[in-house]
């Protein structure tokens, strides 16, 4: 099955000169002069690579099949992300190079979604926000409020490093963006 240009949607996975892409953002164009084309950028599914790229308009691409599986993030051994089925109890194994930027944001024994390109798990889906605990962070002075601004680094249960605002404490839980590695609010 093919995919032409006008129907790119955001999210879509195509496949481009046999590498597989997600299309982050599209925008198409008609010049005065000339023909249409469509101003793409893309991330590369094997290594998060984001890339810009301009196609002619009705230029058609395979389409990729996708699927999303609720699956437990067991661990990571430095080398691969090792997740089990929630209903087979089946074991796969995912390069951790390819999903390190969301393994910040999983604990172990939480439930992700496992996005599968052509049938191979390619990437990890986070929800918008995660709920996690600060392991390590400085004492807040006093006088540290909401009002009186000024930010932190801590750590948190998964290894990730933020800022938060100078009244969080060690131990509290706290909801991070996993968009953007922000801090949220307490949780």
């Amino acid at each position: 099955m093919a995919i032409s240009t006008n129907q790119f949607k955001n999210g879509n996975h195509i496949e481009v000169e046999g590498t597989i892409f997600k299309i982050l953002e599209f925008q198409h164009v008609k010049p005065g002069k000339g023909g249409a084309f469509v101003r793409t950028k893309l991330r590369r599914a094997t290594d998060g690579n984001v890339i810009e790229r301009t196609f002619r308009a009705g230029e058609k691409f395979r389409a990729v099949h996708t699927e999303s599986r609720k699956m437990q993030f067991l661990y990571a051994d430095g080398i691969d992300a090792h997740l089990m089925d929630a209903e087979s109890f089946e074991q796969i194994a995912v390069p951790e190079r390819g999903v390190a930027d969301a393994l910040r944001w999983c604990r172990p024994s939480s439930e992700v979604e496992v996005l599968f390109i052509d049938g191979q798990p390619a990437d990890l889906q986070l929800p918008s926000a995660v709920d996690l605990e600060v392991s390590q962070t400085d004492p807040g002075v006093r006088g540290d409020s909401v009002s009186s601004g000024g930010t932190k680094p801590a750590t948190l249960e998964t290894g990730a490093v933020i800022q938060v605002p100078l009244f969080v404490e060690r131990g509290e839980r706290i909801r991070v963006d996993t968009r953007s590695g922000e801090y949220v609010a307490r949780a």
